[in-house]
């Protein structure tokens, strides 16, 4: 048996199912064959014999000869999807005339039609939405030569992710790959290993390549015709575009018509039957595409990039993703960022890239691009990407009655497959809690329901979240019980009274000194010494307690992304011309006087800028100083000058290093940012602040909180600094500047400080996410312009130990 294809057709209802085969008998022997015959076994999941066939008549070979075999049945079997991968196994046994076993082929089955469809591709008539990613074959001890452990390692961590497809990013993979994707239900674009990059269109117009591309695309698809994981062909990648393209596609067509024929730079000609216009595409341009008088399908082969902290702006994609149906997803760049282990002369672990082994010229880090490490745990990215492509959606329709419409983003699978879970919470503590009946939802339809949440008494200042979740019941084959497919979180439209404002008599007095040098406000339970010619506070305790050691102080710059320096290319978004990193507190006006015996004021008017630089910021802070040690600081920042966009737009400060435990009422537990933070969940977190670290491979900013109401910054006994929003803020800590990472090669590199920096933002700029070498990755809303602004918080001595700190239960009128 030198060779078999194995086709499986359904009717027009999706229902019987023609099991073709096609086999190739060659004698290789010295002399004509005695007669042989081919049985045909099919068996199910269970071993049980399904079908079993055997080709009509004897036949004999003369040597060297080879003949066809083809066969057909029809039988009624279940069939394979990425949500259902239901394998039978085909054996295909070689007899002599008198039935002695001459040899035995076997090959897993899965039953499954693909066709284009009304504009769609569809897997056994139902279009699919492909929710996929770029895979490189990458081991961070092995380079390319990988293992089972780790492909089933990859496979497991993108279906517990919501991952259906990967694009064999840009060559066929390992044999064994396909056998996986089979068993566990993965979606495969198979690519050719073609690619020119820089050379482009040289070869595939040049005549003398034909055999060499040709023989590249017949080779992939011969030796992987037969798994039913794969339902599209891939030209290759990036190798422009010409006749030998045309020629492999018109080869495809006529000896595998089965699949469709994909290729990004074929654009919109004829030879392919699913088009990629363009990588990265605008979301205007993708809208304009999917209203073009274009008849086939679009799937964008590499639409967002991964690289570093970014995967930002994903949800706005998946809405147009899911507002045209001609749209069917598309694949991120890419999955595993290419970094293999090394370790420094201290014994320290870290991933190397270009430019690490004494190798000129190099791409630097550009094969770092990945959604999780190269050691496979997960970029914080990875959490968004899974929340905005979850199987189940949600719009709230009355949340006052607990009314929310589903929507069953499954192609195959009854959302009576999984459990649905309630919680109702007041700030962060479960106050209700329930599970939702059985729903017995179609896939692609919708439902309503009404979730029996009671309204409670209303606590002051609280507010209530209505969280509702969908888990598995029982382990799978990728994920144990009770893992976490789907969630929504919504804020109960309910108005709870605002807190009582402290009566100021109450309060401790205080006691304001100052000289043309300095301020000092002091209190029985803290002292505050302020620097005029800084601008900022210098020393600020609490019951002897150093609780904040410089700052705050402006601050409109992070250590850059790779987005960021892409951005940097374009002389309006370079932060180093503009030193934005080096802003210095000058021309200060400080002007400072007690209000009564329990409340002081310190007002600054300032002008911010590099050293010689005339753009910069007007500044102007008031501090409002109360008896028991709280600091209310209201800041208005007015912009002057050609200034590019800013990176953020807050404070910084710097705190001892003793108060290493970061806790926080906003979006966690992993770091989030202004345009990706729908996969993180309002609550209460905790963790030291190395913990708050994020590794990527080059260091950048990174571990920021969006949407907090309050931080803390505490010691082991629970004592620290607490900062508020008014309303809300972003935050991040570290022992590191942002300087620091932004020099750093590794995190290797980096020298932890005893210090934190302690970064109190209005607002940062989004991480973006198209690619990382265009500038403007980051869309317009997620931009920090320099605008005039406006904010406030308040800092607060504190001991955490309640659920909500007891101090924040009340508040106080801000200052004159």
């Amino acid at each position: 048996l030198r060779d078999f294809k194995i086709e499986t057709n359904f009717d027009a209802q999706y229902h019987h199912a023609d099991l073709g085969v096609r086999l190739h008998v060659k004698n290789y022997g010295t002399q004509e064959s005695a007669p042989y015959q081919v049985e045909l076994s099919l068996y199910d999941k269970e071993r049980n014999l399904v079908l079993t066939q055997v080709t009509s008549g004897l036949h004999s070979l003369p040597q060297g000869e080879e003949a066809v075999v083809q066969s057909k049945a029809k039988l009624i079997p279940r069939p394979w999807s990425a949500e259902d991968p239901y394998l039978y196994t085909l054996l295909l046994t070689l007899k002599t005339a008198v039935g002695e076993i001459l040899e035995v082929e076997r090959c897993q089955v899965g039953f499954r039609e693909i066709e284009i469809r009304d504009s769609q591709v569809c897997v056994n008539g139902v279009p699919i939405l492909f929710k996929g990613v770029n895979r490189h074959e990458h081991d961070p001890e092995r380079g390319h030569a990988i293992t089972e452990e780790s492909m089933v390692k990859d496979i497991l961590l993108m279906k517990q992710h919501n991952i259906n497809a990967v694009r064999t990013s840009h060559y066929p993979n390992q044999p064994r790959w396909y056998e996986l994707c089979d068993e566990y239900g993965i979606y495969i674009i198979d690519e050719a290993n073609i690619e020119s990059h820089q050379w482009w269109d040289r070869f595939t117009k040049d005549p003398a390549w034909k055999p060499a591309m040709l023989d590249r695309v017949i080779r992939m698809v011969e030796r992987d015709k037969n798994h039913a994981c794969i339902f599209m062909w891939s030209l290759g990648n990036e190798s422009g575009f010409g006749q030998n393209h045309i020629d492999a596609a018109d080869w495809v067509h006529q000896n595998e018509p089965t699949r469709p024929v994909y290729y990004n730079p074929a654009e919109y000609h004829p030879c392919v039957d699913v088009v990629s216009p363009a990588m990265y595409p605008r979301i205007h341009h993708l809208v304009e595409w999917a209203e073009k008088d274009d008849p086939r399908p679009l799937i964008n082969c590499e639409y967002a990039h991964a690289m570093g902290n970014s995967s930002g702006n994903l949800a706005e994609f998946w809405d147009i993703f899911r507002k045209y149906k001609k749209i069917q997803g598309g694949f991120i760049w890419d999955w595993v960022d290419q970094g293999l282990t090394r370790y420094t002369q201290a014994g320290e672990h870290y991933f190397a890239y270009g430019g690490d082994f004494g190798d000129h010229p190099n791409d630097d880090n550009f094969c770092c691009n990945g959604l999780i490490f190269p050691d496979r745990t997960i970029h914080p990215g990875l959490l968004e990407f899974k929340k905005v492509i979850q199987p189940v959606q949600f719009r709230a329709i009355d949340l006052s009655k607990g009314q929310v419409e589903l929507c069953n983003e499954y192609h195959f699978t009854n959302l009576a497959r999984l459990d649905g879970l309630w919680t109702l919470s007041e700030n962060s503590t479960v106050i209700q809690q329930g599970a939702l009946p059985a729903l017995d939802v179609a896939p692609g339809a919708t439902c309503r329901i009404s979730i029996p949440v009671e309204k409670p008494v209303l606590n002051a200042g609280a507010e209530y979240w209505l969280t509702i979740r969908f888990v598995l019941p029982e382990a799978t084959a990728w994920a144990g019980k009770g893992h976490e497919v789907a969630f929504e979180q919504y804020r109960m439209p309910w108005e709870a009274p605002t807190r009582t404002p402290v009566d100021l008599a109450t309060l401790p007095s205080l006691e304001l000194r100052q000289n043309s040098d300095f301020v000092v406000v002091e209190g029985p339970s803290f002292y505050l010494f302020f620097d005029k010619s800084r601008g900022q506070i210098m020393t600020y305790r609490y019951q002897d307690r150093e609780l904040l050691k410089a700052g705050p102080r402006l601050n409109v710059w992070r250590a850059p992304t790779d987005n960021d320096v892409a951005n940097g290319r374009g002389s309006e978004w370079d932060w180093s011309v503009a030193g934005l990193e080096k802003l210095v507190q000058g021309k200060n006006r400080v002007t400072a006087r007690q209000m009564n015996e329990n409340e002081a004021q310190i007002r600054v008017e300032a002008f911010v800028a590099a050293p010689g630089n005339p753009s910069g910021f007007k500044q102007q802070t008031v501090y409002t100083i109360l008896g028991d040690g709280q600091v209310l600081m209201d800041n208005h920042i007015e912009p002057v000058g050609d200034l590019p966009p800013l990176a953020r737009m807050g404070m910084t400060m710097t705190v001892a290093g003793d108060y290493n435990t970061m806790t926080w009422y906003g979006r966690g537990p992993q770091e989030s940012y202004c345009d990706r933070k729908t996969g993180a969940q309002v609550g209460r977190y905790s963790g030291t602040v190395d913990e708050q670290f994020v590794p990527y491979l080059k260091p950048s900013e990174n571990g920021n909180k969006t949407d907090v109401r309050w931080v803390a910054l505490t010691d082991s006994a629970g004592v620290g600094l607490l900062v508020e929003g008014q309303p809300l803020l972003e935050t991040s800590a570290h022992h590191y500047t942002a300087m620091d990472m932004a020099l750093a090669r590794h995190p290797a590199d980096l020298k932890r400080r005893d210090d934190i920096t302690f970064n109190i933002d209005f607002k940062q700029m989004g991480v973006g996410g198209d690619d990382s070498w265009t500038p403007l990755t980051t869309l317009p809303p997620y931009r920090v312009m320099p605008e005039p602004v406006s904010f406030s918080f308040r800092l607060v001595p504190c001991q955490l130990g309640a659920e909500w700190p007891s101090v924040l239960q009340t508040t106080f009128p801000k200052g004159e």
